[in-house]
């Protein structure tokens, strides 16, 4: 167990940070399996950056690797190009 204070908050902020990356990050894996799953490329289009911008937060807070969040957000890009 912690001994000093500053240990104890920071063990505090780590589990409040926690539970607010895991929501995040599954809002938008979340929100990218909606993305792959419409058939309308209109609607695909005009979902997409409301995705990107929640994969930007992600990668802008170090949740997610940049490299990571360029790849995601190169794949999505993809997928809508290539739709009928």
């Amino acid at each position: 167990m912690a001994n000093h204070q500053s240990a104890l908050k920071r063990m505090r902020q780590n589990i409040v940070r926690r539970i607010a990356n895991r929501y995040f990050k599954k809002t938008t894996r979340s929100a990218i399996k909606k993305l792959r799953e419409l058939t309308d490329k209109s609607a695909a289009q005009a979902y997409m950056p409301k995705v990107v911008r929640m994969i930007d937060k992600l990668a802008k807070k170090n949740t997610w690797h940049k490299n990571k969040a360029a790849n995601i957000k190169s794949s999505l890009m993809h997928h809508i190009a290539t739709m009928k």
